[in-house]
Order: structure tokens, then C-alpha cells, then sequence
């Protein structure tokens, strides 16, 4: 008798919870249905702007990448997705220039934090909303972001060329100068047989800050004060020996 109403009444448990189960289910076929069209409406919809999918480079009105590999995005990276190679180019003007060569962006380990963007002091990269990035390879989630043809640097003009000659030229003459008054400084302490370490570090650094107002009252002052110095402690040692009882 007990196992007939054991049956009667787990069968009730199962009709009531397949009542319920269909009132659920006629509920949600009733509801209006919000299934998303996508692919079908990929050219119309729009995502929502904070949405970051892949990073890119941004450029200005010429054509050229902000970008001018200091390197800080790549040690800001927590995931190491970031590689930049630099290159030294020669200028027109003589200078030498370090530039990009190449921004490697690995999107396959990639945590899309925004600590690159927020870092970059030229406002340089940005995350898209194009995500659309799946792919069979993980190879094809390594991307080079600096894949424009670079401009051509414009070239200089005469004046500025002349101007660039002029500085390199005030430059070695300025070393020359610095050079002799050194080897003239060194030539007079021999002859004044005063040559020591001391005097040749002071004639350095007073060669070193020609033309410098503020460091050369600085060094005076410094050798004035290293001169009093010295004359005290000759004093002491005067003073030490004159005291010193005789035999």
C-alpha cells in the first residue's frame, strides 16, 4: 500500500514541475525576440565606442605615424604584448635621427587593459572596435601596426642647411678653444712648477665651464675656499714644528 502511494505521488511532483516548466516556456515564446541579425547587419550596427578590440596607430594630417618609438607603451605592457624596434637614419642636414622600424602588436595575448593608450604621451595608438580578428593561425594574431608606406622627411632648405653648418662649425671652434685654454693652463702650472692632481682637475673644470657666469664664480669660490685650506694647514704644520721640543 505504501509503494502505490509513493508512486501516486511522485507522479503528482513530476506533472507540477512539467506544468511549470510549460508555463516558463509558453511565456518566453510569447516574448518578443531580440535575436541579434549579425552578419546580416554588420554594415549598420553600431558598437559602443569604449569597446576595445585591436589596437592601431594613429597619424596626422601628413601621412605620418605619431608614434616616435620612445618606448614607453612596451615597458607599460604587464603582458609584454608590445615590441618596438628603433633604427638610426642619417638626416639631410648631417644629423643622425633614431625612427621606428617596426611595432609588433600581439593581439592573441593581449588583456586590453588601456594602459598603452592612457601612457602615450603623443597620443599615438588607440583601441578600434573591429573585432572581427578571428583567424586559424595564432602566427596571423602577431600584427606590425606601422604597415603605411613612411613618408619621405621633407628636405631641408639652403638656409637651414647653412644654419646646421654654421652651428657644427661654432661647435668645433668653441672645442678648440676649450682645448687650448687647457694645454696653455697646463703649460703655465709647469712652468710655475705648482702642477699637482688638484690643479689640473681645477684647470679642467675651469676649461670645462668657459662662458658659463654661474659656474665659473662657483669653481673661483671652490678654489678659494681649497687655497685657505691649504694655507691653514700649512700653518698648523709650522705652528706643529716651531712648538716641537729640541733636542
Amino acid at each position: 500500500m505504501g509503494s502505490v502511494k509513493e508512486y501516486f505521488k511522485s507522479l503528482g511532483t513530476g506533472v507540477a514541475s512539467l506544468v511549470k516548466g510549460m508555463q516558463v516556456t509558453g511565456k518566453e515564446f510569447l516574448t518578443p525576440k531580440i535575436t541579434e541579425r549579425y552578419p546580416e547587419d554588420r554594415e549598420t550596427r553600431q558598437w559602443p565606442e569604449r569597446f576595445r578590440a585591436v589596437l592601431r596607430f594613429k597619424y596626422d594630417d601628413n601621412g605620418r605615424a605619431k608614434c616616435i618609438a620612445c618606448g614607453i607603451c612596451e615597458r607599460n605592457c604587464p603582458n609584454g604584448t608590445i615590441k618596438i624596434e628603433t633604427k638610426m637614419v642619417d638626416l639631410p642636414d648631417g644629423k643622425k635621427k633614431r625612427k621606428l622600424d617596426k611595432y609588433l602588436y600581439d593581439l592573441g595575448s593581449c588583456t586590453f587593459c588601456d594602459l598603452c593608450v592612457t601612457s602615450c604621451p603623443h597620443d599615438a595608438i588607440e583601441f578600434n572596435n573591429d573585432f572581427e580578428q578571428a583567424v586559424f593561425t595564432r602566427g596571423k594574431l602577431l600584427k606590425q601596426l606601422n604597415d603605411r608606406p613612411e613618408p619621405e622627411e621633407p628636405q631641408p632648405t639652403a638656409e637651414e642647411l647653412a644654419k646646421a653648418a654654421a652651428e657644427r662649425e661654432a661647435k668645433i671652434a668653441a672645442a678648440k678653444e676649450k682645448a687650448a685654454a687647457l694645454k696653455a693652463q697646463r703649460e703655465a702650472a709647469k712652468e710655475s712648477g705648482a702642477e699637482t692632481p688638484a690643479n689640473d682637475a681645477a684647470a679642467k673644470a675651469a676649461a670645462a665651464a668657459a662662458g658659463d657666469p654661474e659656474k665659473e664664480a662657483k669653481i673661483k669660490a671652490a678654489l678659494e675656499k681649497a687655497a685657505k685650506l691649504r694655507a691653514e694647514r700649512e700653518a698648523a704644520k709650522k705652528a706643529a714644528g716651531e712648538d716641537a721640543p729640541k733636542a
